[in-house]
């Protein structure tokens, strides 16, 4: 159900280089984006369905933030202007938090089991 990811710990990230420059050996940041098949109707699906994950802006929380950018932080653009400044249609940005990472993956489980009914 994901069709791209997007985190700085990637090689083929553009600022990997930088990350592994400035972050601490191993680290870089609980912050990432990914793309979820489907488009935006899927994203909608996949937010709607999560329970742990709380679907806010903010990022850098103790709990886990999930977003969909294209129609919430950077709905005012248009959508050429969105792609441009790297945000996609299929865009989900999440903010890792704190919780066990079984009751984290098994929410984004049911968000992705959502996503594609």
């Amino acid at each position: 159900m994901v069709s791209w990811v997007s985190h700085p710990s990637l090689k083929a990230h553009a600022s990997h280089e930088l990350a592994k420059k400035h972050f601490r050996a191993g680290t870089f940041g609980g912050v990432l984006c990914f793309g979820v098949k489907g488009g935006k109707e899927a994203c909608v699906k996949f937010l709607n369905a999560l329970n742990l994950a709380s679907h806010l802006a903010n990022v850098g929380d103790a709990k886990t933030l999930v977003i969909h950018p294209a129609s919430t932080t950077h709905e005012q653009l248009s959508a050429e202007e969105q792609t441009s400044s790297g945000v996609l249609p299929d865009m989900i940005r999440c903010s890792v938090g704190y919780e066990d990472l079984d009751d984290i993956k098994a929410d984004f489980e049911n968000g992705f089991k959502a996503a594609s009914a």
